[in-house]
């Protein structure tokens, strides 16, 4: 394999033309865009883990819905640990890959398992509060506990799926001529990897918080004043056959009642649908440009500027930092917990 020198990397990365091959030291740019990159991944692997340590160390932790939320760290630190460091490094040499084929090859499949699980886990987390909240009274705690179970396995097991399958021949992942590492180009593993690893459970989140939003929008619409109205009666009696009727009527009656405020439960349902809310906007917003390139791209035999690719992929890596952040936000369990930590290290 032929190696770049280190004149051809800073021409790349300062945006000199590779024809040139002229040295140039990093801008200022270069530098400010790389640090702002180290520290996110810093800031991704320290906060995912915190939410590990919290769950482990805390035993009220140890149960449903919180397993889910441990998976979804587990892959999100993996995401910080294993698959940014090495895109990291690639951005640094110019969207090169000098690390050679089988660390390439690692490197893709840890990228597609780990962001692939991630999305899942998402999901996962939006179908346990949809049901939490639509059927509280059928979704039982072992219930609950069984489904996140299936559904975490699941969520890795078709993870591995997508991620191993250009080990077996579906399509090529280094190029030694262009030193490029990048998902299989293939169409067919386009197509299957795109809509198995976003396109599917983007549709499923979005059904989801739409049947959230009509839940909630029920439940306000039903919390009017009630009334009851009993019909009015006549009630003869008669006290002997000769006597006079005697008649008394008992008039219309009305009971109302109008609860003040929010329930426990309606408070607790409502912060829900906004935490499953924002996590989807968030999950949305980070991974559409991504999966919309590596969809179109290589159907249409079109290419787009390296740097928006690096812009789309950090992006979507981005995902990782913000999922902990939005859910522990709203779980004042967390917040305590963290606090409780933070105090004993004193």
């Amino acid at each position: 394999m032929t190696q770049p020198n280190v004149t051809d990397l800073s021409a790349n990365i300062s945006g000199g033309s590779e024809s040139g091959n002229l040295y140039r030291p990093f801008s200022v740019f270069s530098v400010l865009t790389l640090t702002l990159l180290a520290m996110l991944v810093v800031a991704t692997f320290v906060w995912n883990l915190l939410v590990l340590v919290t769950i482990l160390r805390v035993r009220t932790f140890h149960r449903v819905p919180h397993n889910l939320v441990a998976s979804m760290a587990i892959s999100d630190v993996m995401v910080a640990g294993l698959v940014m460091p090495l895109s990291l490094v690639r951005e640094l040499y110019g969207r090169r890959w000098i690390l050679g084929r089988a660390l390439c090859q690692v490197w893709i499949s840890c990228d597609v398992l780990c962001c692939t699980a991630s999305i899942w886990n998402v999901t996962a987390i939006a179908l346990d509060r949809y049901w939490s909240i639509t059927r509280h009274l059928e979704y039982t705690l072992k219930t609950r506990k069984r489904i996140s179970n299936v559904m975490i396995g699941l969520t890795w097991l078709l993870s591995s799926v997508i991620s191993l399958s250009p080990l077996f021949g579906w399509g090529e992942t280094y190029s030694e001529d262009s030193l490029a590492c990048q998902v299989s180009q293939e169409p067919s593993y386009t197509v299957f990897s795109t809509f198995g690893a976003f396109y599917l459970p983007l549709c499923v989140v979005l059904f989801v918080y739409w049947k959230i939003y009509k839940a909630a929008k029920f439940r306000i619409g039903s919390r009017k004043t009630n009334t009851i109205t009993p019909m009015a009666e006549v009630i003869e009696v008669k006290e002997a056959e000769r006597q006079p009727q005697m008649a008394f009527t008992v008039r219309h009656a009305t009971v109302s009642f109008q609860t003040d405020g929010e329930t426990w439960r309606e408070q607790k349902e409502r912060r829900a649908a906004l935490m499953v809310g924002i996590l989807i906007g968030v999950f949305v917003l980070c991974w559409i440009p991504f999966f919309l390139a590596e969809l179109i791209i290589p159907l249409c035999s079109c290419d787009i500027p390296p740097v928006w690719k690096s812009v789309f992929l950090w992006l979507g890596y981005s995902n990782s930092f913000f999922n902990p952040l939005i859910y522990t936000a709203f779980n004042k369990n967390y917040n305590n917990a963290f606090r409780n930590l933070f105090s004993r290290q004193r």
